[in-house]
Formats: C-alpha cells, structure tokens, sequence
C-alpha cells in the first residue's frame, strides 16, 4: 500500500514539473516582455523607456532561462524563470502583475469558491444517483423512456443557458434569489442558493444518463440474477449489491473532483458575482495579468493531479485487486 502510494506520488511530482516548465514556455511564446508591458501600460505606442521600466519593476528585465551576464549559480537563479515560475513548485505565488499578493488572494477567495462548489458536488452527486436509480428500477417502462430523453435534452444545452433562464426566471420574474451578489456568514446561503440549483440541474443530465448505464451494466450480472433467485426484492438489489459494485467508477468522478472543488467556478461566479477563484482567473485574464493567469493554471494543474492519486488510493479501499497489484 505505501509504496503504490509512493509510486503515484512521484509520478505527480514528475507530471508538475512538466506542466510547470510547459506553462511558462507557452506563456512566454505567446507574449513576450514586451507584449505584456505594452498590454499592461495600455497599447502599442508606448515608449520603449516605459517598457522597460515596467519589466524592470517586475523582474522581467531578465533572461528566461540563462543569464551569461553573471557567474556561476547566478547564471541559473538571475532568470525570470527562476524567480517568477519556479517558486509555484512549492506553493509560492508570488506578486501579480498589478502588485498584489496572489497568495492572500487566493486564501481570500477560497471560501466563497468552495461555499459554492462543495453543495454543488453533494446534491449533484445525490440527485444524479438517484434519478438514475429510478430509471433503472423502471427499465423498459415508458418512465424510463422519458427519463432518458429528459437527460439527453438537458446535456445538449448550453450550461449557460442555464444560468440565464434561471437568472430570469427566479430573480427578475419571481424574485425569489438575487440577481447576483455575495456576502459573508450565514448571509451567503440566500446568494449561493440559485446557483447551487442551477449547477444541480445543467449537470444531471449527463451523470444521471452516464450512472444509468453503469447500473445496467451490473444488472445484467450472475451475482444480480443470484440475489433475485434468493428472493430479494428489486430495491434491495439495487441498493444492496448494484449500487455498491457500480461505486469505483462513480468514486473516480467524485474524489478526483474534490481537490478543483478549490479552483471554483469560472461562468457561475462570473454571472452569479461570486468572489471565488473562478472569478478572480477571469478578471485576470480580461486585465492581462498573466503572473495570476499562470498561477491559478499551476494550482488547477496540481490539484487535478492530487485527485488523480486520491482517486488511485481510493481504488485500493474499494477494490482489494488493486492493492494486491
């Protein structure tokens, strides 16, 4: 166990090394310095002394990756590389480009990301399980038909669709949540509660139809056929033996989301004004700002990898195969 553990843990480090050298070329292929001081100051005809200054105050003034002008480490250390990219392997952010601390803002913004996507992932996962359930327990009966038609109705339309009827419906129609907003406490619950239920409901669709075919999957098993011999009752064998053997593939879906759960929404707070994390990436690539935009694509980028090895020590909890391999 700890050494499959082990494994998969170095395999992440390797992978974040990549991403992270793989980030800072693109970025720098696509923009230079110079592109970035001329989109931050405010157009191309910029004086090439105010380009400079701007790059000099933020340390852009350097090589990428070798400096032949020092000696020694130096040549290594003095680059915009080290400074500006290598520091986000151990969770150092930095300064945007605008000044600001991008680690305070992200502690900051955390919480109303994660007030937003936590309900979310939980009543998304509750009612997506059990719509498909029932469809499952109505199988070949005109419920199930419909059922299925509603799910591929519903994840042929845009998310956003979704965000705009429900902004329409329930706050300028019905008025019954705001329009958009955010505050703090016990406050929030009246804020988050639209797009909660909007997220819950553009997303039901595809994971209701996707666990449906993973019940039929099991349904049509020796082990089912066995339990029916036995005499059980259709929702104790849903419950009881399909529901549990259809969990490893629905686990890897929910544990490997929990770490983005962090990285927030990037439509719903947007639209909803959510000060999350999703919001705060957003902003920084409407305003250029591509210290934060490389930041927050490092963060998503290492937190995807932590839910892919919570997800592979899950298997080995769920599935004893696994472990023994």
């Amino acid at each position: 166990m700890i050494s499959y553990v082990a494994r998969r843990l170095m395999y992440g480090v390797l992978i974040l090394l990549g991403v992270n050298l793989l980030t800072f070329v693109l970025f720098f292929a696509v923009n230079t310095p110079d592109d970035m001081a001329r989109l931050a100051i405010g157009g191309q005809r910029v004086s090439p002394q105010a380009v400079e200054r701007w790059k000099t105050e933020r340390g852009y003034d350097k090589p990428l990756f070798y400096n032949r002008a020092e000696q020694g480490a130096r040549r290594y250390t003095d680059t915009v590389f080290y400074q500006r990219s290598a520091p986000l392997l151990v969770m150092h952010f930095g300064v945007s480009d605008s000044g600001q601390d991008i680690g305070r803002a992200i502690r900051t913004r955390m919480g109303p990301s994660l007030a937003l996507a936590l309900p979310t992932l939980i009543l998304g996962l509750l009612s997506s399980v059990a719509f498909a359930l029932m469809l499952v327990y109505f199988h070949t009966t005109r419920l199930d038909f419909w059922g299925v038609v509603a799910c591929v109705v519903m994840l042929s339309i845009s998310g956003l669709f979704y965000i705009i009827a429900g902004q329409w419906m329930f706050s300028k129609v019905l008025r019954l949540a705001p329009y958009s907003g955010f505050a703090g406490g016990w406050n929030a619950i009246k804020f988050l509660v639209l797009p909660v239920a909007v997220a819950v409901v553009s997303g039901l669709g595809s994971n209701a139809r996707f666990y449906r075919t993973l019940f039929l999957e099991e349904i049509g098993k020796d082990y089912v056929r066995t339990a029916r011999a036995k005499g059980l009752s259709e929702t104790a064998v849903l419950f009881r033996h399909v529901l549990k053997n259809a969990m490893l593939p629905i686990l890897t879906g929910t544990v490997s989301a929990i770490p983005l759960l962090f990285m927030g929404s990037l439509i719903s707070e947007s639209f909803f004004g959510i000060p999350g994390l999703g919001s705060y990436t957003i902003d920084a690539i409407n305003a250029q700002d591509f210290a934060v935009v490389r930041a927050m694509v490092f963060l998503g980028s290492a937190l995807y990898i932590v839910g892919l090895i919570l997800a592979d020590v899950s298997y080995t909890l769920v599935d004893p195969r696994v472990r023994f391999e």
